[in-house]
């Protein structure tokens, strides 16, 4: 979950393609204004500038309001659209690009890619049905089997937000709906993932589950209504039906405090509330229980009692209940 977060953090920076209040150069090999539709149309070769912002495209329309100001520019046939900025590069393809010189907001649509360049080195790639970004308030918005990847980190989700400051810096991000996070072996499950660049902590809200492989072979599950990992601090903290397999070890407590080795791993389980641990045919209670991977272990404290099934021969004939007696 640690190197979730960061690689999170460093990646997911994504400033939009900026359109200000500038001029809007087009150069295409024909150009013509359709007084009914009240639209500019290029057509062949259409390549388009303002300020750092670059698209070609084969065709391209501008539609005008009703003072013959510009309105909006839609670019048909695969348009491409890249920004540089010193040695980082922002690139999107898409079936549609529309750029809206009143409102500031540039949509893609259909089979949209968006992809962040450190050199020639693509630092974060994000595909998704739709993206819009915002200019001014720097929100951008990708709908519709949302997937983002960075090196070994995959991430799924119905919707993703990813919100920066004016300097491009990261504030937040949001993934909505069967969100997924994939890292080698790692995975994480949650109805929205958040993360807060300020606290540096990560949020799963909703049927978040928690997949970690250890290094025997063996896998954690985790399963919580409510998961939060803090990055300062290095603790996973679970709550709302808390439950942990482990082998041959199943817990279940309302809260979960979850502490990794030096290696990341999850090693140390502290449940509080009213929890129990099952191994086998036993099962104890207690306020409190640690749990241990490395070396495999439990401790349980606080009211403890312990229910152990099946203890009876099964054979009658001593006992005619077939449990345990005193032989009376």
């Amino acid at each position: 979950m640690k190197k979730i977060i960061l690689t999170l953090m460093s990646a997911l920076i994504i400033a939009g393609l900026a359109v200000q209040a500038s001029d809007l150069i087009i150069e295409s090999k024909t150009q013509s204004y359709n007084e009914k539709e009240n639209k500019l149309k290029f057509e062949g070769d259409v390549n388009v500038s303002v300020d750092d912002l670059r698209v070609v495209g084969d065709s391209a329309d501008v539609s005008m309001d009703e003072n013959q100001k510009l309105d909006t520019a839609t670019f048909y046939d695969k348009p491409y659209a890249y920004e540089i900025k010193k040695n980082k590069k922002r690139e999107v393809k898409a079936n549609i690009l529309k750029m809206s010189l009143i409102t500031k907001v540039v949509k893609a649509q259909g089979d949209t890619q968006s992809i962040v360049f450190d050199g020639k080195t693509p630092i974060v790639v994000i595909n998704a049905d739709e993206q819009e970004y915002d200019t001014k308030t720097g929100l951008m918005t990708a709908t519709g089997a949302v997937t983002i990847k960075y090196k070994d980190l995959d991430t799924f989700s119905d919707k993703a937000k990813v919100r920066t400051d004016k300097n491009g810096d990261l504030k937040d991000i949001e993934l909505i709906g069967n969100a997924k996070i994939n890292q080698q072996s790692n995975e994480s499950y949650a109805d929205r993932f958040l993360y807060n660049a300020s606290t540096k902590v990560l949020v799963a809200v909703g049927n978040t589950t928690s997949n970690a492989l250890m290094e025997d072979g063996s896998k954690l599950v985790l399963k919580s209504n409510r998961q939060e990992y803090a990055q300062d601090k290095n603790i996973f903290n679970a709550s709302g039906n808390v439950r942990v397999w482990y082998q041959d070890y199943y817990a279940v407590g309302p809260k979960l405090t979850l502490y990794p080795n030096k290696e990341g791993k999850p090693n140390e389980a502290y449940f509080t509330g009213r929890s129990s641990i099952t191994q086998g045919v036993r099962t104890i209670y207690a306020d409190k229980i640690m749990m241990t991977m490395n070396p495999k272990n439990f401790h349980a404290d606080g009211n403890t009692r312990t229910v152990i099934k099946n203890i009876g021969s099964g054979d009658n004939s001593e006992n005619e209940n077939g449990g345990i007696g005193l032989g009376l």
